[in-house]
């Protein structure tokens, strides 16, 4: 196993990171606890949850991924695992979370109430890495930068990280922390997959400079580059296919933009490199993730243990040049498909 360092701090983690969304929700706990104990004995030491969890997200559910990943890290040596949880984002934001009766923000007082729920649903004195889950366009991101000192201060938190942000937002923040002296954002966490390189503009280019990393999340696109929505029948128990039939207005959204003409497309034509390297189409996508300098670790989700496998395949995969070519080739072709 070849591990990397999360940005400039001491947390060496492998360069798959299990995520924890579904435990509570199309994982029960005890699926949960075989994902996490196949994880484990393969090796992989990053873990990654948040106060939010499980998704969909939905007010009966919140904290209820905290509270499993909990319970079994309780059977493991607390050292030996490398732990991710995240802070809701703010109110004002892309939705509404169902918690703190939808009145979260990324101020003092949210992350103080968010730290200490997390930390007792998860059994332990510390998180790892604390992350903001998205921007808060509200709150001065100094107050916020200055909250997460505390927690670093007060030993509850080692690193901090935020996800979901944007060139600005990082450079912003980053350069904040410099000038106060405090705890800097260490990574982001940011959807980049195949069907998604955006984070190749310009964010990429940030994070080099600054050695921030990338954590990258859905990897496979929330299932679509594993090629089940290009079959000829709408696959069941598949996460966009649940999304549209609920009729949720975030939901469909969501399904739309990962599932579309554009995306099926390009999916369509990795699964015809991946078949040509004799690989899974997750494999692919999974190997593509990690496959950046910037990247410490790739995020990767299951409903069922056996749905890890094709992506554990990816832990010591390098793409060739040429292959990664064929794959530049393809998203000049098709641009964006995510738009």
């Amino acid at each position: 196993m070849q591990y990397r360092y999360i940005g400039k701090t001491g947390l060496r983690v492998t360069p798959i990171c299990l995520g924890t969304m579904s435990f509570g929700s199309w994982s029960d706990e005890n699926e949960s606890f075989r994902i996490m104990d196949k994880a484990y004995d393969r090796g992989i030491n990053f873990f990654d949850s948040a106060e939010l969890y499980p998704v969909p997200p939905k007010k009966e559910y919140a904290g209820l991924t905290e509270s499993i990943v909990g319970r079994w890290l309780k059977t493991k040596p607390r050292e030996s695992v490398i732990l991710a949880s995240k802070v809701a984002g703010a109110a004002n934001g892309w939705f509404v979370p169902p918690i703190r009766h939808g009145f979260t923000a990324v101020d003092k007082f949210h992350i103080k109430r968010a730290i200490e729920g997390s930390l007792q649903r998860l059994g332990t004195d510390y998180i790892d890495l604390y992350q903001m889950h998205w921007p808060d366009t509200v709150v001065p991101i100094e107050e916020s930068l200055l909250a997460f000192e505390e927690l670093v201060q007060e030993g509850k938190v080692r690193y901090i990280g935020t996800s979901n942000d944007n060139a600005h937002g990082l450079t912003k923040a980053n350069e904040i922390s410099k000038r106060l002296g405090i705890a800097r954002f260490e990574s982001i966490q940011n959807n980049f997959s195949l069907n998604n390189p955006r984070f190749l503009d310009e964010l990429a280019h940030v994070c080099k400079e600054e050695k921030i990393s990338l954590l990258p999340y859905s990897p496979i696109a929330g299932g679509v580059l594993s090629g089940k929505y290009n079959a000829k029948f709408t696959p069941t128990e598949a996460r966009f296919s649940e999304y549209v039939k609920s009729g949720d207005t975030r939901g469909l959204a969501q399904s739309f933009r990962f599932v579309n003409e554009k995306s099926l497309a390009t999916t369509a034509k990795y699964m015809q490199i991946a078949k040509k390297l004799e690989i899974s189409p997750v494999t692919l996508a999974v190997a593509y993730s990690k496959q950046f300098e910037f990247v410490a670790s790739t995020i990767v989700g299951a409903r069922n243990a056996s749905q890890l496998d094709e992506s554990f395949d990816a832990i010591d995969l390098q793409l060739s040049d040429i292959v990664m070519q064929e794959i530049k080739d393809i998203q000049s072709e098709i641009m964006y498909p995510m738009g």
